[in-house]
């Protein structure tokens, strides 16, 4: 073994059981160290090898931990022609049928408000519902087998409106106004609608994106209004002058005094 090193340490590993590790120096596996575990028998004289491998050491380099694929996808991950089902028991989602029987599968108990400093307060749990659906619910949902859960639409919520798109943001501070005031704001049904809206203004940053209620950003529908003081006067350069050519006229025909010249 052409690729054994110098005698690194040895490793009592039982009762006349013993490693001892050698250096590797196949460049592959900077780093590694050949493991030859040797033992005897009771009463026995001759020492006989149980078995050599390849291990790494403490400077070795190492593939990561393995991660399921499910945890390893992030937030945009999926692209054209790639495909990611959601499992069996996935608890973002919850069967048609249990929206006639199971109380608080899809609502919130309504403990969504303002509080007393005029912010949005998110506070969201399961709650009981409402309203019953009724026997066309399935068909009324475009025939989806499963819809949102309550669960899901609580981190939805909380994804949402911690995101860059909610009320936190330095966009959102420096705005005139919250969304909830602009006339761009599209707002959602159901639940969710009570905390967020979809942006409908096309010069906005988040045109199209989903937004919380007290998000805001410069394109308020309302920004000339909310901002005090009258419109800002034109501002005309008194000092500087620009040379141009008159009709007939030529700038290399033309002589021109010095601004500074004394008479």
């Amino acid at each position: 073994m052409g690729n054994v090193g110098e005698h690194v340490g040895v490793v009592a590993d039982d009762e006349r059981v013993v490693t001892h590790l050698f250096d590797c120096l196949d460049p592959a596996y900077a780093g590694w160290r050949w493991a030859v575990t040797v033992t005897r028998a009771a009463r026995a004289k001759t020492v006989t090898v149980d078995e050599a491998v390849l291990l790494p050491g403490p400077d070795s380099l190492l593939a990561p931990d393995w991660v399921p694929w499910s945890e390893r996808v992030r937030p945009g991950d999926v692209g054209v022609g790639d495909l990611m089902p959601a499992p069996e028991d996935d608890e973002r989602l919850v069967p048609v049928s249990n929206l006639e029987g199971e109380d608080g599968v899809l609502d919130w108990d309504d403990r969504v408000g303002w509080d007393k400093a005029g912010d949005l307060a998110l506070s969201v749990g399961l709650g009981p519902t409402e309203e019953r659906a009724s026997e066309g619910v399935a068909a009324a949902l475009g025939g989806r087998p499963r819809v949102l859960s309550a669960i899901g639409r609580d981190t939805t919520a909380i994804r949402w409106y911690t995101s860059e798109h909610g009320p936190s943001t330095p966009l959102a501070r420096a705005a005139p106004g919250p969304c909830v005031t602009c006339g761009f704001l599209t707002p959602l049904g159901g639940p969710l609608g009570r905390i967020f809206g979809v942006c409908a203004n096309e010069y906005a940053p988040d045109d199209g994106r989903v937004v919380s209620l007290d998000h805001g950003c410069g394109a308020h529908s309302e920004a000339i209004t909310a901002r005090a003081g009258a419109a800002i006067a034109p501002v005309i350069d008194e000092i500087g002058y620009d040379l141009v050519d008159m009709p007939g006229v030529a700038l290399a025909d033309t002589v021109f005094e010095s601004l500074d010249h004394e008479s």
